[in-house]
């Protein structure tokens, strides 16, 4: 679909409040619903997604499956609302051997497990509104030894609610994003939202990150390079099933070097929360 286009900086493909927010995904509804409403901490238009099975029940882009996004922008970014209901996600790329790796989060499973064409990994959404950064580049790297070359396609399931999801070059500040990809809550949730963040509010209160494919120190089991930071399980809550070499990797302060393959009793991907 965007094979074609110049890309750089931002690139959405969804935005709740477009007048046809699901134009380029196809939808899939069995015991649930998709539909927009009004979000009461936003007071604005989202897209909410729920159902009682999570695997029954998303969207899909591109809407045609004969079609890829050929987007080659590294990070994925979703403004998503945890509904504290089962929630995941997935992500399919291409890499430079071309192979179709698929990567999916969620918030009800424990270990990573890395296998050939699919890593699945566990994820921890704050209350209320978070946004999801994946480091596609990164994580192809960590997982696969492998270059990521584009993005296929993108698929959410429930339950959750969105406001935007969108590409980009590289991780930009609160300072530096278009007001129209930042979500702002009402005055009168200030005070909750800063408790929420640490009192780190800024210029853009009440958005959470939680930022996909970093690392855990292998040695103390801290996070490195971000204040706020907290790991989300320990080296030996991490399984890794795999056919032929392929493992869980880990990584060092001095990150982000290529990193080996190891033993999955030594290294792990993880998963990291940023209080703002």
């Amino acid at each position: 679909m965007f094979k074609n286009t110049f890309q750089s900086g931002f690139l959405s493909i969804l935005y709740s409040i477009g007048s046809k927010p699901l134009q380029i995904w196809d939808k899939k509804v069995r015991n649930g619903h998709i539909k927009r409403i009004t979000d009461n901490d936003i007071q604005s238009l989202v897209l909410e997604i729920e159902g009682t099975n999570v695997s029954t029940t998303y969207i899909t882009c591109p809407a045609d499956p004969k079609k890829t996004l050929g987007i080659k922008l590294p990070f994925l970014v979703m403004i998503i609302k945890n509904l504290k209901k089962y929630f995941t996600f997935e992500v399919q790329v291409l890499d430079d051997k071309n192979v179709r790796r698929r990567f999916r989060a969620s918030n009800y499973q424990s270990t990573t497990r890395v296998k050939p064409f699919i890593c699945t990994m566990p994820m921890r959404l704050d209350d209320g509104w978070n946004q999801i950064q994946f480091n596609l580049s990164d994580f192809t790297r960590r997982a696969y030894g492998t270059n990521y070359i584009e993005t296929l396609r993108v698929q959410i399931h429930a339950n959750c609610r969105i406001r935007r999801v969108y590409f980009s070059d590289r991780l930009y500040s609160e300072d530096e994003l278009p007001a129209e990809f930042k979500l702002y809550l009402p005055v009168q949730n200030k005070a909750k939202v800063r408790h929420l963040t640490d009192s780190q509010l800024g210029q853009e209160p009440g958005l959470q990150r939680a930022l996909v494919g970093s690392a855990v120190g292998p040695a103390s089991g801290k996070l490195w390079g971000a204040r706020g930071m907290q790991a989300l399980r320990s080296p030996s809550d991490i399984s890794t099933e795999s056919a032929g070499s392929v493992t869980a990797v880990s990584t060092s302060t001095s990150d982000p070097a290529p990193l080996e393959r190891c033993p999955a009793a030594s290294c792990w991907p993880s998963l990291k929360n940023i209080l703002h």
